[in-house]
């Protein structure tokens, strides 16, 4: 009869159902979510005033406050959840990858048009996102095809336009985690989580989803094929920013995993290894733009730099997802 009673615990998945993760729930949210969140909602406050100031696309204080605001971006990029997807803030944000080429003609209609949207900021936060955000300001202040396109003064009043509406939505995000934290760390009947476990799964897939989006997106879509290397594809080349982006997200990555990991210190072990190689694997590429693709010896870096990138997300999903009690079977992308 004892042996019988086992049976369901046996059964059961690899969890932390017995163990209080309140801990790990508070410290994700207040050291790591929250102050991140903060921090971009400062970052592009002062690009937008930045903007006001001096909307010149060759401005250095323009650049620089646009180069911070999207490090920020970056880092927070991968919590693709809760007030972040309200209302679609994370494309109007950031709209990317744009596979149909939506972005310049969106910015060239609004151009043509002298579309008066961008006098108003609540008829601006209608358009299409593919004119809003990070990716629209790179293409007003880096690409050649819209300096001079239009007017001088409509463009700058769409640079203000896109800079603001940014900040818009870093500020609502901002505002709204303030709410939505205390359903993630307090999980219940009421609450958005109903359990640890729930809430515990929602920030895995942030963890996971984020290192398949900087393998398979940001270094995939560039690599293409040995044959047909896709070097224009790279995220926010135009800006030189697209390794940047990469280790960036690794960064932040590599915070949230220790984060998680922190009752299991052989897998933090391992984990923090792993991401410290694929972080060195990063710095030690001089291509920004990834634009050495073209050429074998860049791509066997960059390749090197995706397997590196791999190897985390094997140790993710193979040791650190079943200490959290997460499936063999669980999806990234789809949240099973």
């Amino acid at each position: 009869m004892r042996a019988l009673a086992l049976i369901p615990l046996l059964l059961l998945p690899f969890s932390a159902a017995a163990q209080d993760r309140t801990p790990i729930l508070k410290d994700v949210a207040e050291a790591h979510i929250l102050p991140r969140f903060s921090t971009l909602a400062e970052a592009t406050e002062v690009l937008t005033t930045t903007a006001r100031t001096d909307c010149d696309p060759a401005s250095a204080n323009l650049r620089a406050a646009y180069g911070r605001a999207f490090d920020n971006w970056i880092s927070v990029s991968h919590l693709r959840f809760g007030p972040t997807e309200t209302e679609d803030r994370a494309f109007a944000i950031a709209f990317w990858p744009d596979t149909k080429g939506f972005t310049p003609k969106a910015l060239s209609q609004l151009i043509a048009d002298e579309d008066p949207a961008v006098a108003n900021a609540e008829a601006f936060s209608h358009i299409s996102v593919a004119g809003r955000g990070f990716f629209a300001l790179e293409r007003m202040i880096y690409d050649p095809a819209f300096v001079e396109q239009g007017t001088a003064a409509y463009r700058c009043a769409l640079i203000q336009a896109i800079a603001a509406d940014i900040d818009a939505n870093a500020d609502a995000i901002d505002n709204d985690w303030q709410s939505y934290a205390p359903t993630l760390t307090q999980p219940g009947a009421n609450s958005r989580y109903h359990t640890q476990d729930e809430a515990m799964q929602e920030l895995f897939k942030s963890l996971s989803t984020g290192l398949q989006f900087t393998a398979d997106t940001r270094l995939g879509r560039p690599l293409g094929t040995f044959d047909r290397p896709r070097p224009k594809r790279a995220e926010a080349r135009r800006s030189e920013r697209s390794l940047r982006h990469v280790e960036l997200s690794l960064i932040a990555l590599r915070d949230l995993a220790v984060r998680l990991s922190v009752d299991h210190p052989e897998i933090a072990e391992d984990l923090d290894m792993s991401f410290g190689i694929a972080i060195g694997d990063a710095q030690s590429i001089d291509d920004p733009a990834l634009a050495g693709l073209a050429t074998p010896q860049g791509r066997f870096r960059v390749e090197a730099l995706q397997q590196s990138i791999n190897d985390i997300r094997m140790i993710t999903a193979s040791e650190l997802g079943p200490t959290l009690g997460i499936s063999a079977g669980f999806n990234s992308l789809d949240g099973d």
